[in-house]
């Protein structure tokens, strides 16, 4: 079974479209925020273990950012 096929039979179930439907509130737009605020679409140093430093300290700046308008 082809992953489509799996979404499709997972999508016809109430509690399947439930579940797909936290989907958006729960991460996803983290990720938007942080592409759109801190530009942050790609990544600007190569191989796997400097992205994964970047990518922490891109993480860092948007919690930092969040704790900081909480604080005003």
């Amino acid at each position: 079974m082809t992953a489509r096929e799996r979404m499709d039979r997972k999508l016809r179930t109430k509690r399947g479209r439930a579940l797909y439907r936290q989907r958006g509130a729960a991460v996803e737009p983290v990720f938007g925020q942080m592409k759109d605020r801190q530009d942050a679409g790609r990544f600007s140093m190569r191989g796997l273990e400097l992205c994964r430093g970047e990518w922490q300290l891109q993480a860092a700046v948007h919690n930092l950012r969040k704790l900081h308008r909480e604080s005003v």
